[in-house]
């Protein structure tokens, strides 16, 4: 076994808490502890966390855990929808798909401020909503120090090495035409993608609502844990940077 498998858990924050319970374990049947959760401050501006000490302190847990925790945007919508792919290939979510630089480093230095007080540590990384990125934005990322960021083809360190290539394996649950075509693409991919040295696989809230997903995730985890070993995405970086 000599590749790594990264696994990812999308879209963390009180609202999604009853469906984050179920794909963690889900998840950790095949990669126990070694899974990232990426975690939204405010999703949709109805669900904080600030303020929210029951969920601060499940983040904290699942830190201390060691399951690795990224900043996932602020609040995941995008109420500009200034870009084709965030109006229509993602019901509105691409958050920094259109932000200007000063714009992107205020949403992400507010994050950062919720999240790590909540976790009592540095976060992992950012990763954007829908994996979309402004300019602006990974201008903000390389002016952040973060060390770690992934879209859906690429992950790599802002402003220095990429890591690894190859796309996410994930799902979409808002129509019948998009299942049924995930659950295709996920089909093929957990034997197409088995000879990339990284595989990432994400899961959303969205998924514990369909069955059939449900069953090709667990199906494409147990097949790629036979060809890559459960990692954290930290395990690539040769050494963090230090923020």
């Amino acid at each position: 076994m000599t590749g790594r498998l990264l696994a990812s858990i999308h879209d963390v924050s009180p609202r999604s808490e009853a469906a984050v319970d179920v794909l963690l374990n889900a998840l950790g049947r095949h990669v126990g502890q070694r899974l990232a959760m990426l975690v939204v401050p405010d999703h949709w501006n109805e669900a904080p966390i600030a303020g929210n000490r029951a969920f601060q302190a499940r983040l904290r847990g699942w830190a201390d855990a060691g399951i690795e925790m990224f900043l996932h945007g602020w609040c995941h919508r995008d109420d500009r929808q200034a870009t084709l792919a965030s109006r229509h290939m993602t019901a509105g979510e691409g958050e920094f798909s259109s932000l200007d630089a000063a714009e992107a480093s205020a949403r992400i230095e507010r994050g950062l401020a919720v999240v790590e007080d909540a976790i009592g540590r540095s976060v992992a990384g950012f990763i954007a909503p829908a994996w979309l990125y402004s300019e602006g934005t990974h201008q903000a990322l390389v002016a952040h120090k973060l060390p770690l960021a992934e879209d859906h083809m690429t992950l790599w360190q802002p402003g220095g090495a990429t890591l690894a290539r190859g796309p996410v394996i994930t799902w979409a649950s808002r129509s019948r035409p998009r299942i049924a075509s995930s659950l295709a693409v996920a089909a093929l991919g957990r034997y197409a993608l088995k000879l990339l040295p990284v595989v990432r696989v994400a899961v959303h809230p969205g998924d514990v609502t369909v069955p059939a997903i449900m069953a090709s995730i667990d199906a494409t985890l147990a097949r790629l844990v036979t060809s890559h070993a459960p990692s954290r995405y930290a395990d690539l970086v040769p050494q963090s940077p230090v923020r």
